[in-house]
């Protein structure tokens, strides 16, 4: 049992990055229907300007987390004004192909400018080791599902208490009535990528900070790990992003622990098939019926 409720941990943290991610694709798909699989590498990026802000200068983990958000927050918006906007009454894979384009344009650019190699990160946070039960918990941990706990209920709050939230939700339910009730449709999802590319940018400090490497391509599979957690949760919904996250987390930790590391990532995308095979509206995703 003590490497069950061990494997457990170790998902919790990985699954709270994964839901931080998850929450970003599962918001842009909510308001146009996009999958924005540019999401994984606005998280790398995130993880590349925490590296430099803490290498570079003197400031600590936390100004380097609040940078990082700031810096992905503005990438969101520009991605979606400059690339994604006049895509927005096209076909869904002309939109797909740029996210892709978009995608292996962040990853090039960053290797231009800071080199294919894998760097470490500095040594920011003491990690210290708590064992209870038999079970070690770090302060890494602990701090990772914190801040990320933090964040999502930030979200979630801003979602369902604030204008702007709200006008989120009313153009996720209909874009043109949005309009004609004085919304400005432009500027909300704008602000959509806004906050999703914000939450990317936390999470790829948190894992530059809990794994201490980060490289050019190390948002690929954590972005298609997130989109399988969106999926899995119900896309367009931002509680089954959550909780779709944290679940892909354990899982993978738990195949890794008992099943070998080899087999991890097949399981995850196994679970994708299941879903969309299962249930393809995801644990809270509500099923739409087509008009005619």
């Amino acid at each position: 049992m003590q490497g069950f409720f061990q494997q457990l941990v170790n998902g919790l943290s990985l699954g709270s990055i994964y839901a931080l991610i998850a929450l970003g694709y599962t918001m842009v798909y909510g308001i146009i229907g996009l999958i924005n699989f540019a999401h994984g590498d606005v998280y790398m990026v995130g993880a590349y300007v925490g590296y430099w802000v803490t290498t570079f200068t003197d400031l600590g983990w936390i100004p380097a987390l609040i940078i990082s958000m700031i810096t992905c927050a503005i990438l969101g918006v520009l991605i979606e004004r400059i690339a994604y906007r006049p895509l927005r009454h096209a076909t869904r894979i002309a939109a797909l192909i740029t996210a892709i384009g978009v995608s292996l344009l962040l990853e090039y650019t960053m290797m231009f400018f800071m080199g294919a190699r894998v760097r470490s990160y500095p040594e920011v946070l003491e990690n210290r080791l708590f064992e209870i039960g038999g079970v070690v918990i770090s302060s890494q941990q602990i701090l990772i599902v914190v801040i990320s706990l933090v964040l999502m209920f930030l979200l979630n709050f801003i979602v369902r208490y604030t204008k702007q939230g709200k006008a989120m939700r009313a153009v996720s339910f209909d874009h043109d009535t949005a309009k004609m009730m004085g919304i400005n449709v432009d500027r909300t999802i704008s602000f959509t990528f806004l906050l999703g590319s914000a939450l990317a940018g936390a999470a790829g400090v948190l894992v530059g900070i809990y794994y201490n490497s980060i490289d050019p391509l190390m948002g690929m599979m954590p972005g298609l790990k997130a989109f399988v957690a969106a999926v899995f949760g119900g896309i367009g919904s931002i509680p089954g992003a959550m909780i779709g996250g944290v679940l892909i987390g354990i899982i993978e930790t738990m195949v890794a622990g008992y099943g070998g590391s080899l087999y991890r990532d097949a399981a995850v995308f196994g679970i994708l098939i299941l879903v969309l095979l299962i249930r393809p509206s995801g644990l809270l995703g509500k099923k739409k019926g087509n008009k005619v």
